[in-house]
């Protein structure tokens, strides 16, 4: 026998589906971000198809926030790199500018 009800992934299709003319019209650099947006629902489906919340709107939202938070977290942890690469490259230069400074006797 099959399943009776839908999975999560059959709602999450349904929901992109009924997006779709919203997708349509958004402007060609919109849409690959739009799709993206999906994308990160589907990385969550399991777990949102175990939530089995009447909405599928709601997961698909959380889902996508919660890639986001991923995304910005890895984007702090790359400037905090950048800043401490920024750091160490001026105590380089502040020390080559003493080095290069005549002594006041």
């Amino acid at each position: 026998m099959g399943r009776t009800n839908p999975t999560f992934r059959d709602a999450l299709r349904a929901v992109e589906e009924r997006w779709g003319e919203y997708r349509r019209a958004l402007r060609r650099r919109d849409q690959p971000l739009f799709d993206r947006l999906f994308t990160y629902a589907r990385e969550h489906a399991d777990a949102s198809g175990l939530l089995n919340h009447q909405n599928p709107m709601l997961p698909v939202l959380l889902s996508v926030d919660l890639e986001q938070e991923s995304r910005l977290d890895a984007h702090d942890e790359r400037l905090d790199d950048f800043e401490d690469a920024i750091e160490a490259l001026q105590e380089q230069h502040d020390e080559m500018d003493d080095q290069r400074q005549p002594a006041d006797d």
